[in-house]
């Protein structure tokens, strides 16, 4: 068929064709919305899940809700070797420029910017002034404040900041959205922050919220920076689509094409992707591009399934692979093996689950002590290329690389 014409779209973040699975989510949001703009107290959300289930795409489709409903929004992508202070200065720049043009008090406008780049300038405590390149520009003529959100300590700053922020949107009738992807990369004083920041929001019943996305051990990395944190956030799991879904998520963009698939077809797809959507969208644009014609039939499928391998083995897995040490290789082998063993006794039988190891039976399977390699462990988590959801153990943040790992040669 016309690769021209294909409709999937597998990529990072990238929306696919059709957003199925995801109406339970969306109407969270919308409920959350709406009792922000009654002035109802209402708590943050945090969506959280492996890669490749859709959390990013999932945190831009919130974020284009709240601008359908006239708010201000800015987002962040977090990163371990980055202060908070210069994304969440430009985030919420970006919020309030959104909101000026319907303000009736441009010198209330004007003092919140001066607030904004107190805080964005304001070295930590004991700390040394920004280097250039982190040095934030933001093109704000008013002169930075002095006495509010510059105090260095990240806290009390963040605090005070939101706050004064809540207020222009209440002024304006309106919400403030801040969306931080990849959020468990915030270092734990700025998750400590961010926490009393939502809390003290929450409290006042102020129009801003928090929207996080991050990896699966995020509500203990929040939980561990603030006890009350199991309680000040709204927690989504965000898991690979039903079968339901999954076939909606192919069959929706192809019958806009006049595509139909076999339902052998769609048995095959499924078992192929697990229904985790960056898979089910790799699958299905290689599957298109090898489909002679509608509708398309298992076989079509068994032929493009290669080329659909080969291309997340080389994107998806190796590109990660690749960034880990020769150590660090043989500790998630070595998990690999253990998580398939693991399946296999719970009664699993399909090899598309890795579940979580134990480090003591990685350190016996290697003929290791355990604190030997925490090192390797510890490096791998930083990564992103494992986590640990329970304490003494740890599994992929990636679905199916225990599968990737076990096909490559040691």
């Amino acid at each position: 068929m016309d690769p021209v014409r294909n409709p999937y779209a597998p990529g990072a973040g990238q929306r696919p064709p059709e957003l199925a699975g995801r109406g339970r989510e969306l109407d969270v949001f919308d409920v959350v919305l709406e009792r922000v703009a009654r002035g109802r107290p209402e708590r943050s959300l945090v969506l959280t899940g492996l890669r490749g289930v859709g959390k990013t795409v999932l945190l831009n489709t919130l974020r284009s809700a709240a601008i359908g409903r006239l708010w201000g929004t800015g987002k962040i992508e977090a990163r371990p070797d980055q202060s908070l202070r210069r994304p969440m200065a430009a985030a919420l720049h970006m919020a309030v420029r959104e909101l000026a043009p319907h303000h009736r008090a441009p010198d209330r406008i004007d003092d919140f910017l001066g607030v904004l780049k107190a805080f964005a300038q304001r070295a930590p405590i004991g700390g040394k002034s920004p280097r250039l390149r982190d040095r934030w520009q933001p093109g704000i003529d008013v002169a930075a404040s002095v006495g509010r959100a510059d105090s260095g300590d990240i806290e009390i700053d963040l605090v005070e900041l939101l706050g004064d922020a809540a207020d222009v949107a209440a002024d304006v009738g309106t919400g403030l959205a801040v969306f931080i992807d990849e959020m468990q990369d915030l270092g734990p004083e700025e998750v400590s922050a961010l926490c009393a920041a939502c809390h003290e929001l929450s409290q006042s019943g102020a129009p801003l919220i928090v929207v996080g996305a991050g990896l699966p051990h995020l509500p203990a990395v929040l939980s561990a920076a603030k006890s009350y944190s199991e309680r000040l956030f709204r927690y989504q799991r965000i898991d690979r689509l039903d079968r339901v879904a999954a076939d909606q998520a192919l069959c929706a963009p192809a019958g806009r094409e006049e595509v139909e698939y076999e339902q052998k077809a769609l048995d095959v797809l499924y078992e192929k992707s697990g229904g985790y959507p960056y898979f089910v969208q790799a699958y299905g644009k290689a599957t298109w591009d090898h489909a002679p014609r509608s509708p398309i039939t298992d076989a079509d499928v068994r032929v493009a399934a290669p080329e659909a391998e080969a291309e997340l083995a080389v994107g998806f897995f190796g590109s990660r692979f690749e960034r880990a040490t020769p150590a660090e290789r043989e500790y998630m082998r070595a998990m690999a093996g253990l998580s398939l063993a693991g399946a296999e006794s719970t009664g699993q039988t399909r090899d598309d689950m890795d579940v979580a190891v134990p480090t003591a039976e990685i350190a016996r399977a290697l003929g290791r002590k355990p604190a030997s390699l925490s090192p390797a462990r510890d490096a791998l988590i930083k990564k992103g290329l494992i986590y640990s959801g329970e304490r003494g153990t740890v599994a992929f943040t990636v679905p199916h690389f225990g599968r990737y790992l076990r096909t490559q040669p040691a």
